[in-house]
């Protein structure tokens, strides 16, 4: 596997851990109808990381299909990511 790829399954593996925290979190807040303070905290916390990882793999593939450097992708700050309009 080239650098490139490895570089993109790491985010992908990394989306792939966050997704089964966001998941467990979610189905134990159904399951006990709620979550505590930290659990609340965590789960917003998983939900940025998660859309700061997707914008760095879509940053790292709009590179590669220009002929840039994927390498020059950087995460950026969650209150930029997370302002995105759909």
């Amino acid at each position: 596997m080239d650098d490139r790829k490895d570089a993109n399954q790491k985010i992908l593996d990394n989306i792939n851990s966050l997704v089964g925290e966001e998941r467990e979190l979610r189905e134990r807040s159904t399951r006990q109808l709620g979550l505590d303070d930290a659990e609340r905290a965590r789960l917003k916390a998983v939900e940025v990381q998660l859309d700061q990882c997707w914008d760095l793999l879509r940053q790292r593939r709009a590179k590669s299909e220009f002929g840039e450097d994927p390498g020059e992708a950087r995460v950026r700050p969650a209150d930029e990511v997370e302002n995105y309009k759909s």
